[in-house]
Order: C-alpha cells, then sequence, then structure tokens
C-alpha cells in the first residue's frame, strides 16, 4: 500500500487531510470556488448523466458557499467527510470525494461517492483517492463497511470500486433521481478483511 499521511485532529472541528507524495484530500474550502467553477462548468457534459440534475443556481458563489457551510456542518456533527481532491504538484483541483451517511450503532458504516473533471479522468487520480481514503475510513473513522452504488452503464466507476476490491452485492431498481430519471444502480460494499494483507 502507498505511504499515506493522515491528520485526524481530536475534535471534530479541526481539519482533516488524507494524502501522500501526490495527492491530496481535505474539506472545501470558499476559497476554492474559483477552481471548482472552472473545473465542473469545463466538466458539465461528462458529469450530468452520473449526478443528480443541476439546480439553476448551481454554479454561482452563493451556491458554493452554501455547500461548503452544509459541508462544514455535516462534518462537524459526524454525518460526512466531504473531500477534495488536489494534485500536491501543482495544487490543481482534480475532483471530489464524499464519505456520506455515516452510520454509526449497530451500523458502522458510511457511502463514498465521487466526481472527477473530465480532462482529469481515466489518468488513475480517482483510484489513488480511493485508495488512500479506505484506510481512513476503516482506521481513523473505525467504520466497518464502506458502501457504494453506480449506474450500471458507468463503465468507469464500475472498473474503480472493483480494482479498489469492493465486491458487487446487488441490483438496485429506481434507487436514485439521476439527470432527472429514477436510475438502478449496482450496490456494491468493502469490508476491512476484503483486502488483502499486502495493502489495496
Amino acid at each position: 500500500m502507498a505511504r499515506s499521511v493522515f491528520r485526524f485532529l481530536s475534535r471534530q472541528s479541526e481539519p482533516v487531510e488524507i494524502g501522500d507524495a501526490h495527492y491530496l484530500l481535505r474539506l472545501p474550502r470558499r476559497t476554492d470556488y474559483k477552481a471548482w467553477y472552472r473545473l465542473r462548468s469545463e466538466s458539465r457534459a461528462f458529469l450530468e448523466p452520473w449526478e443528480p440534475k443541476w439546480r439553476a443556481d448551481e454554479m454561482t458563489e452563493a451556491a458554493f458557499r452554501t455547500r461548503v457551510i452544509r459541508n462544514e456542518q455535516e462534518f462537524n456533527c459526524g454525518q460526512a467527510v466531504p473531500l477534495f481532491l488536489f494534485s500536491r504538484q501543482d495544487d490543481e483541483l482534480l475532483g471530489g470525494l464524499t464519505v456520506g451517511y455515516i452510520r454509526r450503532g449497530a451500523a458502522q458504516c458510511c457511502m463514498i461517492g465521487y466526481w472527477m473533471g473530465t480532462r482529469h479522468a481515466g489518468k488513475g487520480h480517482m483510484s489513488a483517492a480511493v485508495r488512500l481514503t479506505i484506510p481512513y475510513i476503516f482506521s481513523v473513522l473505525q467504520l466497518h463497511r464502506i458502501e457504494a452504488a453506480c449506474i450500471p452503464e458507468n463503465e468507469r466507476s464500475v472498473r474503480l470500486l472493483e480494482k479498489a476490491g469492493f465486491r458487487r452485492e446487488g441490483y438496485l431498481r429506481d434507487y436514485l433521481k439521476i439527470n432527472g430519471q429514477w436510475r438502478d444502480h449496482l450496490m456494491f460494499s468493502l469490508l476491512p478483511q476484503d483486502i488483502a494483507p499486502t495493502g489495496i
């Protein structure tokens, strides 16, 4: 497994960083708006088939500011860890990964979701981000199960999850409303014992 650096301070309100020599995942900041706007705008046609329908004000700075505030609230409450993925080489925003729907109690599980800018897709960046985040989920958040769902036609996402060791568990009918239509999804999961001793 690639050597990773984890920083998770004792207070939930403190920043979290996950990374290695090539990548950094951290919480979104209001100052990220311009980079986020540029990447999402140029990637719209690439992303829309796999995401909920974009609102009319989706790309405004006010909407982004509201999103960051909501992200902070969800993180502070232990409900989610929303992250932006950056290249260490030039500090360029590549995409995003969210550890969401964190459930404690008897479940001890979460869902992960991710997106990648169109010009960065297919280069292994999100596979690396998922590999970096898995140990954080199991060791730092101390969860027992990671779930992920994707549209069956999203072959890139299916390959990414399978490469990371996720196992296909089921077929969910009309699971999420994506780009204005209810879409079936494949459900994947990963448990600690699914990870090979030599790493991910």
